[in-house]
């Protein structure tokens, strides 16, 4: 066989071994594990938070499943209500969660079965924290936002992050809106899609009254839903009644 026969066949096998590679794992549930008092901000309730990101996985549609555990640093915890097992435009699903550090505070994090994929920066001061509203193509571009409100008790401010190429890019913020009160165990809100348009759903800064945002591609606008009433009135909008 002449040496470029041999280079080809070489190619061949090379691009064959790799056709047939398991892919990256399916994830199919995940939940907090491992509670820890490491980190006294009790922002939800309680003292107690969570140090490890516990995966329900499967290699295969039709394979067992298995569990894997990642475990932060000492440094880190999860300040969070529960885990969120995600598509977001990447064909499989992955998972975003609240990641704290005890010196710089809250940052949004996506991870997959190996860990972090993409996260925001840091707040930057200890004991500061954000409160996820959800994900959502929300202008019909095929690339997914994710939106919460920074500081839901002090700067009161949404902040939107586009997922594209493994990355997160903020797009956008508005001010004056929020979704958490201290010492509540559940983060309020979320989002809807009650006419074609996903539409994130929050609270003015007063609690006064619901507010529904959309996203242009370019900038957020808000419309007023009515008087605030508790979670019942919040139920009661994300069920589009």
């Amino acid at each position: 066989m002449r040496i470029w026969q041999r280079a080809i066949a070489a190619l061949l096998l090379v691009l064959g071994q790799g056709a047939i590679a398991d892919p990256a794992p399916l994830i199919l549930a995940a939940d907090y594990a491992e509670p820890t008092t490491r980190y006294t901000h009790g922002i939800l309730g309680d003292a107690v938070e969570w140090g490890a990101l516990r995966l329900e996985l499967a290699d295969c549609t039709d394979c067992p499943k298995r569990r894997v555990v990642l475990r932060l640093p000492q440094h880190r915890v999860f300040e969070d209500v529960a885990p969120r097992v995600v598509d977001l435009g990447t064909g499989r699903a992955l998972v975003v969660v609240v990641e704290s550090d005890l010196s710089k505070g809250a940052r949004l994090a996506i991870y997959d079965a190996q860990g972090v994929v993409a996260a925001t920066p840091f707040i930057g001061t200890r004991n500061r924290w954000l409160a996820p509203i959800g994900a959502a193509d929300l202008d019909g571009d095929g690339k997914v936002e994710l939106a919460y409100i920074d500081r839901p008790h002090l700067a009161k401010t949404l902040r939107l992050w586009r997922f594209e190429d493994g990355k997160l890019t903020e797009v956008a913020q508005l001010p004056g809106v929020t979704n958490h009160r201290i010492g509540e165990a559940d983060i309020a809100g979320g989002f809807r899609n009650c006419t074609g348009t996903p539409e994130m759903i929050v609270a003015t800064a007063d609690w006064s009254h619901l507010i529904a945002v959309t996203f242009d591609g370019q900038t957020l606008q808000k419309r007023d839903l009515g008087p605030h009433k508790g979670r019942q009135s919040f139920r009661a909008v994300l069920a589009c009644r």
